[in-house]
């Protein structure tokens, strides 16, 4: 038995010829019965076709497939563009036998060249032919563009006696600080699809979902760019057969925190996985004056060149930590700062605590994990983010990404 399989789910991941590669590059998601549907996209000014006609399709808040391919974005390719989308979408639709609206569409890949209709169009009905519950991981495969290797999590649950399962699978690793706005019912890309064949409230999984994805997707970057083509959604078919539970209850909270764990593993996945990273640095601020303010350290000094490289370099140069502070245009006191990397202090009120201290620091910076603690001493304000490093592999990688 495949250990990827969520009752009432079917997968399928082909080559469609649109990488010149041949790798896989078209997959498909598709759901036996009618499943609720919840999904959150790129806030960015610059939206993808795809993005354009799933945000239509969800309002609808039923999906029974979901439509991706890589290598490819479909984005700034104007009205084209979108009736590229729309052709995935009716095809796909017309092949399952199932209604339009209820088929969703992302893309991946690079910007402003038109999508290859002539193949995809061709391979589409293949990926319905190879559509099985045990092609989970082959899915996971086609969504792909820089990334190493597929980025997948499962859990499993029981509610009432009835055992339920949520899975996931997910890309990215350039383009990526996503600040994704759920919707429902009426953000090189992050894509990440989660499914369930749990029984739900609509309005109690869109809560859950909105939570998770600030608390996970919302909470990386790797190189401080948003994406065109963002996009995140979680279907739940209710084939489990369990009985509905309200909020707040031990039922609800364990879902929720299956959800989460697999968006937080997504997540942090796409920092590991980050063009050319050799790092994942949770930066940490707390005691400032609230948490919007917290934030807005937390991402510069995650997003700061030099901070990035001194990561790469395992230089524990902590000024640089200091100077992004300091732009951030945040109010606070330098003098009271303290910094740490995992429990080495480095920085006490702002003024170095001694070569020892930054040896120390050092070998902390020798792994591949570690936190930066930036405590403000103003607040209560706290937030954190993960950061990959600033490597000469990402530079290599995305000066000829295109060519």
């Amino acid at each position: 038995m495949n250990k990827y399989q969520v009752r009432g789910f079917q997968f399928s991941g082909i080559s469609a010829g649109i990488k010149q590669t041949n790798k896989p590059d078209l997959a498909l998601i598709y759901s036996e019965v009618p499943a609720l549907v919840v999904g959150s996209f790129t806030t960015s000014k610059v939206q993808a076709a795809p993005v354009k006609i799933s945000r239509r399709n969800i309002r609808s808040g039923m999906c029974r497939a979901v439509i991706v391919n890589s290598g490819n974005a479909n984005a700034c390719t104007g009205q084209q563009g979108l009736k590229n989308a729309e052709a995935m979408v009716r095809e796909t639709a017309r092949l399952l036998k199932i209604s339009q609206n209820q088929v969703l569409v992302s893309s991946t890949g690079k910007i402003g060249v038109p999508l290859p209709m002539n193949k995809i169009l061709k391979k589409i009905p293949e990926a319905v032919k190879h559509l099985s519950i045990n092609n989970f991981e082959k899915s996971a495969e086609a969504i792909l563009t820089t990334d190493h290797s597929p980025k997948i999590a499962i859990r499993y649950g029981r509610l009432n006696g009835k055992s339920y399962t949520v899975a996931g699978f997910a890309k990215g690793a350039g383009m990526i600080e996503p600040h994704m706005k759920v919707e429902k019912g009426k953000h090189a890309t992050m894509l990440a699809y989660l499914m369930t064949d749990i029984a739900i409230d609509p309005k109690l999984l869109q809560i859950i979902f909105e939570n998770c994805v600030e608390e996970t997707f919302n909470r990386v970057t790797v190189d401080g760019d948003m994406s065109t083509n963002d996009t995140a959604l979680i279907l739940a078919n209710g084939l489990a057969g369990n009985k509905l539970f309200r909020p707040k209850t031990p039922e609800c909270r364990q879902f929720a925190n299956h959800v989460y764990e697999i968006m937080g593993h997504l997540s942090r996945e796409m920092v590991r996985d980050g063009e050319g990273a050799t790092k994942c640095v949770r930066i940490e601020v707390k005691g400032a004056k609230n948490n919007e303010d917290a934030k807005r350290m937390a991402y510069t000094v995650a997003n700061s060149p030099l901070v990035k490289t001194a990561f790469f370099g395992q230089d524990p140069n902590w000024g640089r930590i200091m100077g992004a502070l300091g732009r951030s245009k945040v109010f606070l006191d330098p003098e009271r700062v303290d910094i740490f990397y995992d429990r080495v202090c480095v920085a006490r009120n702002g003024i170095a605590t001694g070569p020892s201290q930054d040896k120390k620091a050092k070998k902390v910076m020798q792994k591949k994990e570690f936190t930066v603690t930036i405590d403000i001493h103003l607040g209560h304000g706290s937030f954190g983010v993960y950061a990959s490093d600033l490597t000469l592999d990402y530079v290599k990688l995305n000066s000829c990404y295109r060519t």
